[in-house]
């Protein structure tokens, strides 16, 4: 397991990221390339070119997935869009500070998890449940690893461009015909036609796939879903400084007997690559519930992560209950919510729990009849064995912290530096 018993080192995953399938949109060689004749997604599934009268090239299906991306007539309740939810104003992710967005064939249906960003999920390898690399631990298998969504269900950006488009929590679309049929009546339909081909749109089959490969594709592009233009960026190509607070923080981030971050977000280069701040690996970390989630005002409800409830194949693998894959840090600063639940609206308070979950307890949980702090109260007690004990949650009630109030003020200072659009 990666919570406790073994987790990739700096940058290892990294390698592993650059060695995985190809994204249809590289396939076709780019913004102006032609697409080869068939070619495989992450999952190995073939696209075959002769799905479609034409072949489509990447840069028209750019330009189609970022009119299906904005297009809030795409969801049954014509209020919303992918864009509504993965907002470019605030790095792909939500646009306010409630724990969940709502949706569903009305528009008020509320979702059950935070929403992720969409920046920097390029690399993002399939989901598997051994992940083992060879070069960085010599073969030792360090548990589940990859997939989208915070619980790996989607082995692509192909699946993942699908969920949201039937999900009842989202655009609650009840089959392909209803998505098609609102592709052919919106504007951009005389683009997807002179792409794909005059029928593309007779089938729902076809047309789904058109869409879904558009989606794709335009979730690829570098200026707006990688761009890497924050000043750490900038500070990696030797063409900015850090400050001395920022560099601070980077030291605290990245020490193993104080923040430990850099375990599970790595912050190093590693073979030319810049770092996603993330292992794409899975760790359960004990947050607290969010009782504004309206599915948990029902006790009996958990959100269970790769066991459950959204995921159904690993229901069976109880050490897998409450793990969720670790997101990327890059552009946390200009998140309202933290975690998988939003719990949390303050990054510096997000920090501050990793150093005192433990040390303090009941700063962050609800107290029993007793006094004493429930802790780990959003996970049943017999998955709570589950939780991260590593460092820095490796002490108890009353020790002192690994972080100080000043490493938190400077690892927060740090991770700032990771927000895009710096200009010197």
């Amino acid at each position: 397991m990666r919570n406790s018993h073994g987790r990739a080192g700096v940058g290892a995953a990294l390698v592993w990221a650059g060695l995985v399938g190809i994204s249809y949109a590289a396939l076709v060689g780019g913004a102006g390339g032609t697409a080869a004749a068939a070619g495989v997604d992450r999952t190995g599934a073939p696209f075959y070119a002769d799905s479609f009268d034409k072949v489509p090239t990447a840069a028209a299906m750019t330009e189609i997935g970022r009119a299906l991306f904005f297009d809030a007539s795409l969801s049954a309740s014509g209020k919303v869009a992918c864009a509504t939810c993965h907002d470019p104003q605030h790095a792909l992710g939500p646009p306010n500070d409630v724990p969940v967005q709502f949706g569903g064939s009305d528009g008020r249906r509320p979702g059950v998890r935070a929403v992720p960003s969409l920046r920097y999920t390029q690399n993002i390898p399939p989901f598997t449940e051994h992940y083992v690399d060879d070069e960085e631990d010599d073969g030792i298998d360090q548990g589940p690893a990859g997939g989208r969504t915070w619980d790996g269900r989607a082995q692509s950006a192909h699946e993942q461009a699908r969920l949201p488009l039937f999900s009842p929590f989202e655009m609650a679309n009840r089959s392909a015909e209803e998505v098609v049929g609102r592709v052919r009546r919106a504007g951009y339909a005389p683009l997807i036609r002179g792409a794909f081909g005059a029928r593309v749109l007779d089938e729902a089959a076809t047309g789904l796939k058109a869409v879904l490969l558009s989606l794709e594709t335009y979730e690829q592009s570098p200026a707006e879903f990688y761009p890497y233009s924050s000043k750490y960026d900038a500070w990696l190509r030797h063409e900015a400084s850090l400050s001395a607070g920022e560099l601070r923080g980077l030291a605290a981030f990245n020490d193993p007997a104080r923040g430990n971050c850099a375990r599970c977000h790595p912050s190093g280069i590693t073979k030319g690559a810049f770092p996603p701040f993330t292992d794409f690996g899975y760790a359960a970390l004990g947050a607290p519930r969010n009782r504004a989630i309206p599915a948990n005002a029902e006790q009996r409800y958990f959100d269970l992560g790769l066991c459950g409830p959204l995921r159904t194949d690993l229901a069976d693998r109880p050490h897998y209950c409450g793990l969720f894959r670790t997101p990327s840090l890059r552009n946390t600063a200009t998140r309202r919510v933290f975690f998988h639940n939003g719990v949390f609206h303050r990054l510096d308070d997000v920090v501050r729990f990793y150093a005192e979950r433990d040390t303090q307890p009941q700063k962050w949980y609800p107290r029993a009849v007793n006094g004493a702090a429930v802790r780990f109260d959003d996970l049943p007690q017999q998955y709570q064995g589950n939780v991260e004990v590593q460092a820095p949650f490796d002490r108890h009630a009353g020790e002192r912290p690994a972080l100080s109030e000043a490493d938190i003020a400077d690892i927060v200072l740090f991770l700032k530096t990771l927000t895009d659009g710096y200009e010197p």
